[in-house]
């Protein structure tokens, strides 16, 4: 039998037969799969070199791009190089010594120079002493406190040089991240490069925050120990370079305890060291400290408070806190610290007769009388307490004492030193139609009296009889010739001190009595200079003849009289006294004004309410003392 024909078919890869039947066709078996192409492994082309290549060359010009924008983020160091931080304005007394400042943050700038030999040794010492090796980075330091801190489990230490310290202060925020440690390490590197290590020091021992609100050295030692860092012994250096490393929990204010034990550290590594022996650091420790407590308020806070209102007509307020202006100022520290003790004690005196009574306030301000500079000024009993300024911002009732006013008037007007009014009842008609009856104190009547005894005795009646014959509007003139700025009723109840005024602008008018007849106004500042060295003299104020040299004798003759044989005799036994008492119904107010040599002083004692001080006390019995306590201790 033939064979079915075959029919061949070929295609590119497989070569198949097909038998064909003309009879029939037939199922054939499944053909094997073809087998796989050999693998040949990645090829290295030049397409995918190239693709490569530039994948590299991207990466690194974002990395390149991205380390440059971060450089160039920097803050630009040279900025330091012209440190013109916030400085106090510093006021100072009449002896150029500081007394106070007006400020944000507490900083005076000194220079290196004037820093005592010991003081960038003791902070060496204490903070980074391989600070004059380094290049403001210090491996070692940072290692001993990793390992310290991986030790306790908490991060006890930290390895900041002082470089470092014044990178974070100057250029740096506060925020606590890697990229801000890379940042000030790469800037603590570039300022070694820019500034010598006594520049670094410079910058550092007046930036550095040291407690109690105190930037620098210089402030911290007016804060701590009330004087200037150069005056500084070596216990007290040793102390402040303990601060840094956490002013509030080494203040010797408020933890005394910590601060001497961080004092003796600081003592030790200094004789580890060889800067002082231990015989030095020993002796140095066992001195003790002589603390000065809240200096800037607890004495000069309302005289102050004044020199900055003054220093408001001429400075912008930002003025004050960044500028570094020094203000010199009249006031005497001595008079200062006297008159505060003189308010002390009368306020006491008054508040231990009249137990039931709440303590009363009191006030003092004391001027040279020949030119109206303010020497001393107390506005009140505890500045820390109210700030209110009783001296100058509290208008009272000065009772008798606007008498000598009112007298100077009537001389000036022609009536003479020698007239005799009498003091008897008066019965008047006031400005409303209504009756008004003056009368003395005690209703204590004497009859015919020359002018100067009205005055010794303080005869209320004479006072409205002589504002009744010259005119209240003359009254009122010359008040305001003689600086009472306050608004004053021009009726005759003015004659009695029935208008409230100051204690200041009273006890200024004043000094025309012992001045013949010369007022100047009360002066507080006397030349303001800035950190660049430069002076300006304050404006002074020319003296005005506001009455006669003739009335200012006799007024001061008479009013001699008052403290010897007068309402004023609490105040005798100084020589040369003279002044005038005041006192208001119920015993509100208490007032003495008076001079002696070359001070007018007023003393108010009284309370800010207007409540009565107690059953005899008049301006005799509660403000005349006080005033003798401050002038004893002021003239002798």
């Amino acid at each position: 039998m033939a064979s079915p024909p075959l029919l061949a078919c070929e295609c590119q890869h497989y070569r198949f037969f097909v038998f064909l039947s003309t009879k029939a066709s037939h199922q054939l078996p499944p053909l094997p799969e073809p087998p796989e192409p050999p693998y040949r492994g990645w090829v290295l082309d030049e397409r995918h070199l190239s693709r490569l290549l530039l994948t590299i060359a991207a990466t690194v010009t974002v990395l390149l791009g991205v380390v440059l924008a971060w450089f160039m983020s920097l803050p630009d160091i040279r900025t330091v190089d012209d440190y013109q931080p916030q400085v106090a304005t510093l006021i100072l007394d009449r002896a150029n010594r500081p007394i106070d400042a007006i400020a944000r943050e507490f900083r005076i700038v000194i220079p290196y120079e004037r820093f005592p030999a010991l003081l960038p040794q003791a902070f060496v010492a204490a903070e980074d002493s391989r600070f004059w090796r380094h290049e403001g980075l210090d491996g070692w330091s940072i290692a001993r406190a990793a390992f310290n801190n991986l030790r306790s489990g908490r991060r006890s230490q930290g390895g900041s040089t002082i470089t470092q310290q014044v990178t974070r202060a100057l250029l740096l925020s506060r925020e606590k991240s890697y990229t801000r440690k890379l940042a000030e390490a790469v800037l603590s590197f570039r300022l070694e490069r820019l500034l010598s290590k006594e520049e670094i020091l410079f910058i550092y021992l007046n930036e550095i925050y040291l407690g109690e609100g105190a930037y620098g050295v210089e402030a911290a030692a007016l804060t701590y120990f009330g004087k200037e860092v150069g005056q500084l012994n070596l216990g007290e250096i040793a102390l402040l370079a303990g601060l840094p490393q956490s002013p509030s929990n080494y203040s010797p204010l408020k933890q005394p305890e910590a601060a001497r034990n961080r004092q003796r550290y600081v003592l030790n590594r200094m004789a580890e060291d060889g800067l002082i022996t231990p015989e030095a650091a020993r002796e140095a420790y066992d001195q003790g400290l002589q603390l000065a407590g809240n200096w800037r308020q607890a004495l000069h806070g309302y005289f102050s408070a004044y020199v900055r209102g003054q220093l408001l007509t001429t400075y912008q307020e930002a003025d004050l806190y960044r500028k570094g202006l020094q203000v010199a100022t009249t006031v005497d520290a001595r008079l200062q610290e006297a008159a505060a003790k003189a308010i002390q004690a009368g306020v006491t005196r008054v508040a231990i007769r009249h137990s039931d009574l709440a303590v009363p306030q009191g006030a003092l301000v004391a001027l040279d009388s020949a030119s109206g500079r303010i020497r001393a000024m107390i506005g009140g009993v505890d500045f820390t307490a109210t700030q209110f300024n009783r001296a100058v911002q509290a208008n009272r009732q000065p009772g008798s004492a606007f008498k000598p006013i009112v007298y100077a008037a009537a001389l000036e007007q022609g009536v003479s030193p020698a007239a005799v009014f009498n003091d008897a009842p008066l019965s008047l008609t006031s400005g409303n139609g209504r009756p008004w009856q003056p009368h003395n104190f005690n209703n204590e009547y004497r009859g015919p009296m020359p002018l100067a005894e009205a005055l010794v005795r303080s005869s209320n009646v004479i006072a409205v009889r002589l504002a009744q014959q010259i005119g209240v509007e003359r009254v009122v003139r010359t008040a305001r010739r003689m600086g009472i700025s306050a608004p004053l009723d021009a009726n005759l109840a003015l004659a009695l001190g029935a208008s409230p005024v100051s204690l200041l602008e009273l006890t200024a008018a004043y000094t025309a009595f012992v001045n013949q007849g010369l007022y100047h106004p009360p002066v507080a500042i006397t030349r303001v200079g800035n950190r660049q060295g430069r002076i300006t003299p304050w404006p002074q104020p020319q003296g005005q003849q506001v009455i006669a040299p003739e009335t200012a004798a006799w007024l001061k003759s008479v009013m001699t009289q008052v403290v010897l044989r007068g309402t004023g005799k609490n105040a005798a036994g100084i020589r040369g006294a003279g002044g005038k008492t005041g006192t208001t119904d119920n015993n509100v107010d208490a007032w003495f004004i008076g001079s002696a040599q070359e001070l007018t002083t007023g003393v108010w004692i009284g309370h800010d309410r207007s409540m009565s001080l107690g059953v005899g006390e008049t301006g005799g019995q509660a403000a005349a003392p006080a005033w003798k306590h401050f002038m004893l201790q002021a003239i002798n």
